[in-house]
Order: C-alpha cells, then structure tokens, then sequence
C-alpha cells in the first residue's frame, strides 16, 4: 500500500509569519516546526520572501530540508512564461516538483481571454515537462472551474493539472461536491482546509471561516475517494481560514492547535 504524503502550507502558518506578530517565523523555521510534527512536504506559498533568496539560502534551505527528510513544493500566482520561469528555477533549486499557481493575479487577468492564458501555459510548459514538475491551478472563486479544467483538458500535458481545493468555490457559489467530482481526474495537488457558515451578530448575514477538520462542511471522505491521493502520488496539503482572534498570543495559539488537529485528522484517515 502507497503510503499517504501529507504537507503544510505555508497557509497553515499565516499569522505566525505574519506582521501581526511580535517575532515573525520565516522560512526556515516553519519548515523546522513542518519536520517536527512530522509531515512530508513543505509547500512554500504564496509567500513572496523565497523570490528574493539569494543562490546561498536557497541552497542553505534545501540542505536543510533534505536533512529534516521533507519535501518542497512551491505556490505562486500567474502564468506569464517569464514568472513561471522564475519559479522553475526556484523549483530545481529546493528539489520541488510541483509548483501550485492561480492563472489570474492583482494586475493580469488572462482569463478574460481564455486564449491568451493557454498561449502562456503552452510557453512555458515545456521546460516544465523535460524537468519533471508540474503546475497546478488551484481552484478558487475568481475563475470558474470550467475555465481552470477547460485549460487544463485543450493543453493536455502531464505536467499541467489542478490544485483541488473545493472550499474556495464557494463564493462564486459552485458546490465543493460539484468541483471535487469535476476536478479529481486532473488533480495533481490537494489543499485540505475545512470550512463552515456561521451567523453574524444579530442573525444578519453569515461569516464563512475556516474550522478543524472533521468540523465543517468539507466531505473529505469522499473528497480522498475521488481523488485517490496515496494511490496516486499526491500530496495532501494542510491550510487554514483561521480568522484573527483579538491578539497574537491567542491567535499563534490557535493556528498551531489547528495544525496539530489537522495533521492528526489526516493521518487517522490515511493510516
């Protein structure tokens, strides 16, 4: 039996590397606390400091790593061959073989033209494919699905997929059930947050957080079912939606119980 490979994001780590702390954690401590609770992978996302490591700290990173037996991926935004460039070689350089992206950013919109964004992904793919790393295009509220697995499904490449991540769906208001059924066949990536609706002060209106897994609304049974994660190779990456609990020791408190839950959630269903 494949053994499951279960990862944290840096997500799982957003306010203890956040300003809103008195002593940020970087890279290399969070990849430390990933090692000692065990997990496999450590996926580097969306976190802007890595673009501007120098060749020594990235090799001091990866050694690192390497040392503390976890795997890197990688989590960026955009599509532009030059970016993806940049992150491939980010990739070769920490041994990472996925690179999670999102095709639209704050300043470029591609999917507004679909066409354009398939230009870019055919660009820069095959570098991608002769290095033996994927790209996968998460899931999320500002593209639809179909746009994401139309893209994926026309270029047809083994090292362009998606990053499932169902719970981000929701407010473009897609079903998670819908998207995971949707998408499973080309995921190459897992995000695994739960997530629930609760009501505002005085019934009006609702918030929609994150909570423990096993909590909320997230059918990851079924989710782990469709995708096949262990028999496929595929990490299983822990986040959170964790929001902002009034001051930095309770919050950090929190965002580390939530991890520890998570992981512990993850490996009593993938033992």
């Amino acid at each position: 039996m494949t053994t499951a490979k279960l990862g944290i994001s840096t997500y799982a780590y957003f306010w203890q590397h956040s300003d809103l702390v008195p002593a940020p954690l970087d890279a290399f401590a969070m990849l430390d606390d990933v090692a000692r609770l065990g997990a496999d992978v450590f996926q580097i996302c969306d976190y802007a400091p890595i673009e501007s490591f120098s060749d020594e700290q990235l090799d001091a990173l990866k050694a690192r790593a390497d040392a503390l037996g976890v795997t890197i991926e990688l989590g960026t935004r955009g599509v532009t061959p030059e970016h993806l460039a940049r992150y491939l070689s980010l990739a070769g350089a920490l041994g990472a073989t996925v690179v999670r992206s999102m095709v639209n950013t704050a300043t470029h919109r591609p999917t507004e033209a679909e066409a354009e964004a398939e230009a870019l992904l055919r660009q820069a793919l095959p570098a991608y494919e002769a290095a033996g790393v994927v790209i996968a295009l998460e899931t999320y509220e500002q593209v639809p699905t179909s746009v994401n697995l139309a893209l994926v499904e026309r270029i047809d490449s083994p090292s362009l997929g998606i990053c499932l991540d169902p719970g981000n769906t929701v407010a473009a208001l897609e079903s998670p059930a819908d998207v995971v059924a949707r998408c499973a066949p080309r995921t190459l990536n897992l995000h695994v947050k739960d997530f629930a609706f609760s009501r505002r002060d005085g019934w009006v209106g609702f918030t929609f957080a994150g909570t423990p897994l096993g909590e909320g609304l997230l059918d990851y049974d079924a989710m782990r079912a469709a995708v096949d994660p262990a028999g496929r190779g595929i990490t299983q990456v822990i986040e959170h939606w964790l929001p902002w609990q009034g001051d930095p020791e309770t919050t950090v408190q929190l965002e580390r119980q939530w991890t520890q839950h998570n992981l512990e959630y993850l490996r009593s269903k993938n033992s």
